[in-house]
């Protein structure tokens, strides 16, 4: 065979050859992506795009194992102790109102001191109690966040260190119930302490740690994932003191958390506090799924308050809105009365008050705010969160939807509860923990009073450490000093240590009832 027939036989079957490689590698051949072959040269290919907002996720992907996040957050979480002493409490003693023909003609003095304000309501011990919770170390000296009922209302704290075994005697710095956040402080130095992390930052499904001492055992670490975000519970309107102000977002993991973990911490993967631990969601009082946790910039900024003013000022838009439950429950008819959406973008505002940021910013009834500071706003969780990262005089920007068209009001200076930017104190009818109002004049009419002040709703304060005192309460007198308004009674308030607080259930009876209480102001030279 001729050399020139050999080379045009082998170069048919090399082409022949690779045509067929090609053909069957594009037609038959089972692909698999995304799967590296080791001793081979096949790389996975996959598209290079860029995801903008994976930048920060490297700590939510799960790791071999979480013994070095485990080792960074656990020196820092500390056991609770607490102890409350027992004590006295008023029962509240009553006397029958008789309003009759006798009393018109002779008065109230016919019926002598007790109906005027000298009677003494009856008072009983309620025995001391014992509990333990955890708590986070935010600094090398000594400053310790918890949950305020862990340490609500105890005679005597004390603190234990997971690395040294060591205890120590904690003093109270602040508390808000309202996010259910405190501030405790121990003498020493060089302590283990957490970094803060960025909650913002924390995304669903990614993994997270909780870190505390659950029903009295040591330091104990479970792992979950993020299951959802400004979940809204309902648990700090009962018992967070004003029903108003309670401020509720929190992270919701399936780590598992319970009694005795309240305070503790919610960690990342890289070991930096993302949350602080503080409810379940049981039937049983035990861990049956869900766990709920404060996001951490919002622990922050109650924490920074607490430490430099004693108390958390806070900022208000100025707004009333419709929840999303009430929403729900209404029909097409009355929501269109009413002028709200039923799937609307934001939190639809119905009431914009007067002295308000809101009103200052140009906002109306009707319009939706979609953004604060540029972050999207779902619902009231969300909104009320990042108000609450604020204090008055602070200012943000704030995005509505009005008509379908939106607008931006910049610069919007917040404003407190009353309608200015001064910094607030904490006054005795604060420490009431309650939510008041002013009777209403035909109410007033149909009790045949000059006016009273409502309790509609009691949480931690004086009236539940001191008191048996129910919401539906009409304070008429304190002391012998008739009140009409919140603000009354709290001229009072300030200026008297012991006061008794005389008034009645008009729902229930027309029974006169007797409540001492201490409010911790000496003198009228002290109050300001």
């Amino acid at each position: 065979m001729k050399f020139k027939q050999i080379v045009t036989i082998v170069l048919i079957s090399f082409v022949t050859a690779s045509a067929s490689i090609f053909v069957y590698s594009k037609y038959f051949q089972t692909r698999q992506t995304g799967i590296f072959q080791n001793g081979s040269n096949d790389v996975p290919v996959n598209y290079a795009r860029y995801m903008p907002g994976t930048e920060h996720t490297a700590s939510a992907l799960a790791p071999s194992d979480f013994t070095t996040a485990a080792k960074t957050a656990v020196p820092g979480v500390v056991h609770i102790k607490t102890k409350i002493n027992p004590r006295q409490v008023t029962n509240g003693n009553n006397l029958q109102r008789r309003r009759s023909i006798l009393q018109d003609l002779f008065g109230d003095d016919f019926f002598g001191d007790e109906f005027n304000g000298g009677g003494d309501g009856r008072k009983y011990y309620v025995p001391g109690q014992m509990a333990s919770g955890s708590g986070v170390l935010i600094s090398d000296d000594g400053y310790i966040v918890t949950n305020n009922h862990v340490i609500d209302d105890a005679d005597e704290i004390s603190v234990s260190l997971s690395n040294s075994g060591k205890t120590y005697t904690a003093k109270l710095v602040g508390a808000d119930p309202s996010t259910d956040l405190a501030v405790i402080k121990i003498e020493g130095t060089g302590l283990p302490y957490l970094l803060y992390g960025n909650s913002d930052n924390v995304d669903i499904g990614q993994w997270v740690l909780a870190v505390g001492y659950p029903l009295n055992l040591d330091a104990t670490v479970t792992a979950g994932i993020v299951s959802a975000k400004s979940r809204t519970i309902g648990i700090n309107k009962g018992r967070g003191g004003s029903r108003n102000t309670a401020i509720e977002s929190f992270i919701q993991t399936d780590a598992a958390v319970n009694q005795g973990n309240s305070g503790g911490a919610l960690v990342n993967t890289s070991g930096e506090l993302v949350g602080i631990n503080s409810a379940i969601a049981s039937p049983t009082g035990s861990y049956a799924g869900y766990s709920y946790a404060i996001p951490v910039n919002l622990v922050k900024k109650v924490v920074n308050d607490l430490m430099k003013y004693g108390n958390v000022q806070r900022a208000y838009l100025g707004v009333s809105y419709m929840p999303s439950s009430v929403i729900a429950s209404l029909s097409d008819d009355q929501l269109k009365e009413l002028g709200v959406k039923r799937d609307a973008p934001g939190v639809q505002v119905t009431e914009v008050v007067d002295n308000g940021s809101a009103k200052a910013a140009g906002l109306k009834t009707g319009d939706v705010i979609t953004r604060i500071n540029g972050i999207a706003i779902a619902g009231p969780s969300q909104m009320t969160e990042q108000i609450a990262r604020y204090k008055p005089g602070d200012k943000i920007s704030i995005t509505y939807l009005r008509n379908n068209k939106e607008y931006t009001s910049d610069n919007v200076v917040l404003r407190n509860l009353q309608g200015n930017t001064d910094v607030v104190k904490t006054t005795a009818l604060d420490k009431l923990g309650a939510d008041l109002s002013a009777l209403d004049k035909d109410d007033a009419r149909r009790l045949g009073i000059r006016g009273g002040v409502w309790v509609s709703s009691i949480g931690n304060g004086i009236l539940k450490k001191q008191t048996t005192m129910a919401p539906g309460f009409l304070i008429i007198k304190a002391g012998d000093i008739p009140v009409s308004s919140p603000e009354e009674l709290a001229k009072v308030l300030d200026k008297k240590g012991t006061v008794q607080l005389i008034g009645l259930y008009p729902e229930k009876s027309t029974n006169i009832f007797y409540y001492n209480i201490q409010t911790g102001a000496t003198t009228a030279s002290e109050s300001f």
